[in-house]
C-alpha cells in the first residue's frame, strides 16, 4: 500500500501478511485529533477490505503511542451544542472503535510512551497489546473536568475488574505497563528496544493462521455482552461457517496427514 494514499498523520506499510498502522504526529505524541482519526479509519477499512492483508499491528510513531484528544487542535470535543451529546464522539471516534471490534482480521496493539485517555481506548480494542517497559496508560479525564471516552468505561472494568477501573477513572494516576501486565489488562510488557519485533512476531501467527481467526476474536468480543445460551449457540452457528472454509479443509487433513497446515486466509 502507498503510504501516501493516507494523510500525513498516519502512515501505512504491508509487511508479508501484515499491515502495520503508525500514528504519525509525534511532535503532539499522537494526539487523536479528527484528522488522524480520519486517516486511522482510511488505514483500517483498507487493510480490512486488502485479501493479502490477514493481521493488523497499530502502533505509534515516536516517544508515545497516543497522548488522546488533540483538545488544542479542532478536535471537536469541547464546544458543543448545549444539552447535547459530543458530536465527535458520535462521528468519529465511537464508529472507529466499534469498527474495530467488529473486525474480521485480528489486531495487535503495539504501545509505546504514553497511552493516554482515548489513545488508551485505542489500545486496549486491540485484540492482543504488547507494551514497551517505558509505556503507561492513563485516564486523565478528572484533570480536564471530562468523563472517559472512546469505550473507557466498558472496556475497563472488563479488563481489570470495578475497583481497579474506579481507580483508574477517579484518581487518574498513570498505569506502567509492568503493573497493566499484573492486573490482566495487556498481554506483554517487554523492553523497549523488543517492541515492535514481539508485536511483529504474534502479528506473524495470526496472520500464518486460519481465517476462523477472526470468527474466534469476534465470538469473544460478543461473549463479553451475551447470556450463556446465546453464546454457545454463536459457538455452533460459527463453528459451520469454519468449517465450510478452506482452511479448515487444509487444516483436518494437515491433521490426518501429520503435517504443517498452510493456511491461506480463506
Amino acid at each position: 500500500m502507498d503510504a501516501a494514499a493516507t494523510p500525513a498523520k498516519v502512515r501505512t506499510e504491508v509487511q508479508g501478511r501484515i499491515g502495520i498502522i503508525t500514528l504519525n504526529d509525534p511532535a503532539t505524541l499522537n494526539a487523536a485529533g479528527v484528522d488522524l482519526m480520519d486517516g486511522l479509519r482510511s488505514a483500517f477499512d483498507a487493510f480490512v477490505s486488502d485479501p493479502e492483508v490477514r493481521a493488523i499491528v497499530l502502533t505509534g510513531e515516536g516517544r508515545g503511542f497516543c497522548s488522546g484528544a488533540n483538545l488544542s487542535g479542532g478536535g471537536g470535543r469541547i464546544t458543543e451544542n448545549p444539552g447535547g451529546p459530543n458530536q465527535s464522539l458520535l462521528k468519529v471516534y465511537n464508529p472507529f472503535v466499534s469498527a474495530v471490534r467488529r473486525s474480521p482480521k485480528p489486531l495487535v496493539a503495539a504501545v509505546n510512551g504514553v497511552a493516554a485517555g482515548v489513545g488508551a481506548s485505542l489500545a486496549l480494542v486491540c485484540d492482543l497489546i504488547v507494551a514497551g517497559e517505558s509505556a503507561y496508560f492513563l485516564q486523565a479525564f478528572r484533570r480536564i473536568g471530562l468523563v472517559p471516552d472512546g469505550g473507557a468505561t466498558y472496556l475497563l472494568p472488563r479488563l481489570v475488574g470495578k475497583a481497579r477501573a474506579m481507580e483508574l477513572t477517579l484518581l487518574g494516576e498513570k498505569l506502567p505497563a509492568a503493573k497493566a501486565l499484573e492486573w490482566g489488562m495487556i498481554n506483554r510488557c517487554v523492553p523497549d528496544a523488543e517492541l515492535m519485533p514481539t508485536a511483529m512476531a504474534l502479528a506473524t501467527q495470526l496472520a500464518e493462521g486460519p481465517i476462523s481467526l477472526g470468527y474466534t476474536r469476534n465470538l469473544i468480543w460478543a461473549s463479553l455482552d451475551a447470556a450463556w445460551h446465546d453464546q454457545v449457540e454463536a459457538e455452533a452457528y460459527t463453528q459451520g461457517d469454519a468449517a465450510r472454509t478452506e482452511d479448515a479443509r487444509e487444516g483436518i487433513m494437515a491433521f490426518v496427514e501429520k503435517r504443517p497446515a498452510q493456511f491461506k486466509g480463506r
